[in-house]
């Protein structure tokens, strides 16, 4: 891509679900799916038929708002082709992925949507449209690449203003890399897919790969404080971008890619993670990093959940620097093992056969392999000579605490397959079912408990509303006090007037169950309106008085993405 693209260049989501069109999930390929799945959440998928794809023309999609003027003014300063009021594009750019934007738009509750979305081509003409928003009393939303799952790019139900998307995807080069620093200069719009291969082809890497990587953008990530899979190593976005500039409405704010911060409250911190409360992120300064000669994913097995967080203490108290760790918890390794494919080669048949009697002999030795036993990966980038110390290293933590090493094969299929997971929501959908995720940090003395207590408070909520529910866990993004734990959820839905209560019940359990222990409200998927009701317990009373000042400075008015992350 170039600068020059148009909007109808740029990539977005189809309307309904997650990412393209002609991408799904095949569960008949996965012979251990369907039965985990009748037994988990009673989804019978042998008897279901194959579902329809939702079909935008069956709704009713309410007229815009923008004025005629105030359309002709959009048009004269990004270009007619680069103003886009179409039904399908205001309804993908009014919904993120979240779970409830999903359940609605699939069900054609279209009561608030954005009325137009503008491409801008450069800072200019973001500030031209910013410029025109407050005179016109409008109100602006950025949009990256739709990816969030908290709400951050859904507008407020009862906005009664005009509401303009502002899409940064024509904003999408890398324009220039600082070798001696490890530098990049990098325009917001750049989605993860494309950032990496124009770094890839000059031996870069940012090293950054969230789960939305495919479909989300740099600025998006600053906006939202995001997190990627491989953050051992490269850091989170707060560590990896180092200046940034963001038009704001009397100007554009500038923070500089030096060690350290500024003198005093630092202005950087106040723009990452606001989500477009304070304005556009344009460009960002990013840390980069050559590309390692060798890079490994090994595989390793535990008795049970216990083991395997000491053993992932252990490494991340080491002399071992992976790129990332990752230790599935017993339901999650179960569900993993489901995802697997029917072998069709000989070689996978007999890879088969060598799990099958893998796991015999584990039995043997009484590990229970269909409940307890958890699965574990780990990374390792460098030198031949350093990935070969590193992983003998944790091959003799993982002995230590109990574990196995299973090596290279299972980590490579994790690897290729990492950003797969999303499409499984879209499917469950088709089938009145949830599945939906929540994450948080916690420090490694409280991680059995937030586990042990989260599941205990989700049991409770889907034992109260009489059904039956699905939940797993890995630990990720490994830090010198703690990790990240992630769950996932999911359950059958009674009916679709009660569905999101249902959803919001089960939500409300494991989010207030975090702040109750003292870990994060959220780790790495932002606030938007998802995680909004828990930000005063998160922050303190006081904290949320200082956001909430620092928000009505800026925007008096309220016109840069309203309702995110604190209400007024």
């Amino acid at each position: 891509m170039s600068a020059s693209v148009s909007a109808a260049e740029v990539k977005r989501h189809k309307w309904w679900g997650w990412g393209l069109d002609d991408v799904a999930f095949n569960w008949r390929n996965k012979p251990g799916f369907a039965p985990l799945a009748a037994e988990k959440i009673g989804l019978d998928l042998r008897t279901m038929p194959d579902p329809v794809e939702p079909d935008l023309s069956q709704f009713e999609v309410p007229a815009g708002r923008l004025a005629a003027a105030q359309s002709e003014a959009l048009r004269a300063i990004v270009g007619a082709e680069n103003l886009r009021d179409d039904d399908e594009y205001r309804v993908v750019h009014s919904f993120g992925r979240s779970l409830p934007d999903l359940f609605r738009v699939r069900h054609g509750d279209f009561a608030r949507l954005v009325d137009a979305v503008v491409y801008p081509a450069d800072e200019e003409e973001i500030a031209a449209v910013l410029r025109l928003v407050l005179e016109q009393d409008l109100v602006l939303i950025p949009y990256g690449g739709g990816s969030c799952i908290s709400g951050s790019v859904t507008p407020e139900a009862d906005e009664q203003r005009p509401i303009l998307s502002m899409n940064l995807g024509r904003l999408n080069r890398v324009l220039e890399i600082d070798d001696t620093a490890g530098l990049a200069r990098v325009q917001a719009g750049l989605y993860g897919p494309d950032l990496e291969e124009q770094l890839n082809v000059l031996g870069w890497t940012m090293g950054h790969f969230p789960d939305s990587f495919n479909y989300s953008t740099v600025g998006g990530w600053a906006a939202t404080r995001s997190s990627g899979m491989q953050s051992d190593k490269y850091g989170d976005i707060e560590q990896i971008v180092r200046g940034l500039r963001m038009v704001h409405p009397e100007g554009v704010a500038v923070t500089k890619a030096i060690p350290g911060r500024d003198a005093g409250p630092s202005v950087h911190e106040m723009i990452l993670g606001s989500e477009g409360r304070l304005g556009i992120i344009t460009e960002c300064t990013v840390q980069v990093h050559r590309q390692a000669p060798v890079r490994q994913v090994i595989a390793y097995m535990y008795p049970d959940w216990e083991h395997g967080i000491r053993g992932m203490h252990a490494i991340a108290r080491s002399e071992v620097k992976p790129t990332f760790t990752r230790l599935s918890d017993g339901p999650e390794t179960r569900f993993s093992l489901a995802l697997v494919k029917e072998p069709t080669s000989t070689k996978g048949k007999l890879a088969g056969k060598v799990q099958d009697g893998l796991f015999a002999y584990l039995r043997a030795k009484g590990w229970d392999t269909t409940e307890e036993m958890c699965i574990s990966y780990v990374c390792f980038e460098g030198s031949k000579e350093r990935v070969e110390r590193e992983k003998g290293i944790v091959k003799k933590i993982v002995a230590a605490n109990g574990g196995i090493t299973l090596g290279a094969g299972p980590g490579a299929v994790y690897d290729q397959k990492k950003f797969d997971t999303p499409y499984l929501r879209d499917f469950l959908l088709n089938y009145q079912v949830f599945g939906d995720v929540c994450e948080t940090g916690a420090s490694w003395s409280k991680l059995n408990e937030v586990h042990a207590k989260v599941y205990e408070a989700y049991e409770a909520a889907r034992e109260r509303a009489g059904g039956p529910g699905f939940m797993f866990c890995h630990m990720s993004h490994s830090y010198h006090g703690g990790a990240c734990l992630y769950f996932t959820f999911a359950f059958p839905y009674t009916s679709d007037e009660t569905a999101l209560q249902e959803y919001q019940d089960a939500k409300d359990a494991v989010q207030q169950t975090f702040v109750d222990l003292g870990s994060g409200v959220s780790h790495h998927h932002g606030v938007g309106i998802e995680h909004r009701p828990w930000m005063e317990q998160d922050i303190t009373e006081v904290g949320a008085r200082m956001v909430r000042g620092l928000f009505a400075d800026n925007d008096p008015g309220r016109n840069l993405n309203p309702g995110k992350v604190l209400l007024p």
